[in-house]
């Protein structure tokens, strides 16, 4: 509120009538703008604590709700610049606590004392205590140089020089350490940083690299991991349950410089399989041809979406097992569009099914199937039902038949769960796993080749296999870049995601 220079005694009554309307509109616009923004508040606050999200699944909403906290925070600062303290929150209600910072961070004491321990009295004064607050700071890492010093030991008498080997590295001759490589790949194919970043994020360490150099040690390292994705992708194709997904990604075009539409596509074990692990593979097109090619003689049951792609290898011996999620997005795309009350009892039943799903999760193959047998399987065949005659009444073309048209045309392949306890009852396995690609490729724009893009397939098979099975993708691949070069072929598997045991060094 502004402060009048003089006091209102000395002020005329058109003074007073043109302050108190200045002020009043002052109030108005404060209250219309606390009103904004506590709906703003209460409206963020809803849409980070809700329960259950229609359009977000876990992966997703973590990265929304890094922009929620953002908002959050400005919201409750522009309330306490306008006076206006942030709604409590209820008593009986605990506020989380602070976790505190770990332990083996290195900590460095910054001191605040009085200028005089003196007091006004002129009394001396003594210390009874003190108060911590700790801080979070950051340095960009640093780069360090390892002198590997071989020592030559002569003999005087045979007049012969001795040496320790030069120890193995990935890339013979080269500067760059397993800790090095490790880095560059993660931040290129976990973290989607394009070589150039990465180039002055190095240059702001200290020490800038080329990206032609980079470039050489990424096509380094791809062929040296390949002979172990050929070993992960020979072990997925021996479980008898897959599920299998592709999402699209830009790929430079030789010659003209434009780009085209290419494939990732995904394969990984069965969600209720003990293998962890997932293969991708870049492929110029979305023709079905790519997936009997990665299939090759594999027979199983294959767990995917409508697309047309599978539908030779299914031909071919495979059992084609539906997504139930993908049914239930076209009535749940349909409910928001008009609220449709089809759609609504549609979703209603499906819903029954992944509550029971939930149950299910962590029981062995043959109980699940018996209790599916028991509980889903009446509810499916009801479901089943409905839709038959629902269908009846609903007209050719709309987007309420085009719904229940997609689930009566699949329903053997959707309801093949219920006779089998290793099936899942959806794709969302392998949906996350490809996740993590479709969100980071707007980093990277497109593949600079087919071979570029098998690379990248090939790195991120072995990194997201390695969170799958709660590894470090960076510890994971400074491992195993630093055991290539002298393990034995023969004993490729051991390095896998699922079956890696760090060594020492890496442990610590």
């Amino acid at each position: 509120m502004v402060v009048e220079p003089q006091s209102l005694s000395e002020l005329s009554a058109e003074q007073l009538r043109e302050m108190t309307t200045r002020l009043l509109t002052q109030l108005r616009h404060q209250r219309a703008l606390n009103e904004k923004l506590a709906y703003e508040n209460a409206l963020l606050k809803r849409m980070k604590f809700a329960a259950q999200s229609e359009r977000h699944t876990a992966e997703q909403r973590s990265l929304l709700e890094e922009e929620i906290d953002a908002d959050l925070a400005a919201v409750a600062k522009e309330i306490e610049q306008l006076g206006t303290p942030a709604a409590a929150p209820p008593r009986d209600k605990q506020q989380p606590k602070r976790q505190a910072l770990p332990t083996n961070l290195p900590r460095r004491e910054i001191r605040h004392e009085p200028e005089s321990t003196l007091c006004r009295c002129g009394c001396q004064m003594k210390r009874i205590g003190q108060d911590v607050a700790e801080k979070l700071d950051y340095v960009p890492g640093v780069f360090s140089v390892e002198r590997h010093i071989r020592g030559k030991w002569a003999c005087a008498k045979c007049e012969t020089i001795t040496q320790a080997p030069v120890p193995a590295h990935v890339i013979d001759k080269g500067i760059p350490t397993a800790g090095l490589l490790a880095q560059v790949l993660v931040a290129k194919y976990a973290d989607h940083l394009p070589l150039n970043r990465q180039e002055t994020i190095f240059g702001r360490a200290g020490l800038a690299i080329a990206r032609s150099t980079l470039a050489q040690w990424v096509g380094s390292c791809g062929v040296q991991l390949q002979p172990l994705v050929d070993a992960l992708r020979a072990l997925v194709l021996q479980h008898s349950v897959l599920h299998a997904d592709e999402t699209p990604v830009q790929m430079l075009r030789p010659g003209n410089g434009k780009t085209h539409r290419a494939y990732l596509w995904a394969y990984a074990p069965g969600a209720f399989e003990d293998t962890k692990a997932v293969v991708y593979d870049f492929c110029e097109s979305r023709a079905g041809e790519h997936a009997r090619a990665f299939l090759g003689d594999w027979k199983g049951s294959l767990i995917c979406d409508d697309y047309a792609g599978y539908k030779q290898s299914i031909a071919g011996g495979v059992t084609e097992v539906g997504c139930l999620a993908h049914a239930r997005r076209k009535f749940f795309d349909l409910h928001v569009a008009n609220k449709s009350q089809v759609a609504q009892s549609a979703l209603q039943q499906i819903g029954t099914i992944y509550e029971i799903e939930r149950e299910l999760k962590n029981l062995d193959p043959d109980e699940r199937q018996r209790i599916r047998q028991l509980r889903s399987a009446p509810i499916m065949d009801a479901l089943h039902r409905w839709m038959l005659l629902t269908r009846q009444k609903i007209t050719d073309g709309s987007a309420t038949a085009k719904a229940l048209d997609y689930s009566l045309k699949r329903w053997g392949a959707l309801t093949r769960f219920v006779d089998d306890g290793r099936l899942p009852v959806d794709n969302n396995w392998i949906e996350n796993q490809i996740r993590p690609i479709a969100i980071g490729r707007s980093n990277w724009l497109f593949a600079g080749s087919l071979r570029a893009g098998k690379r990248a397939a090939a790195v991120m098979s072995l990194i997201q296999s390695a969170r799958m099975n709660g590894h470090d993708p960076y510890a994971y691949l400074k491992d195993i870049l630093s055991r290539l070069p002298m393990h034995k072929a023969s004993r490729i598997g051991e390095l896998l995601p699922h079956r890696w045991q760090p060594t020492l060094a890496a442990a610590d």
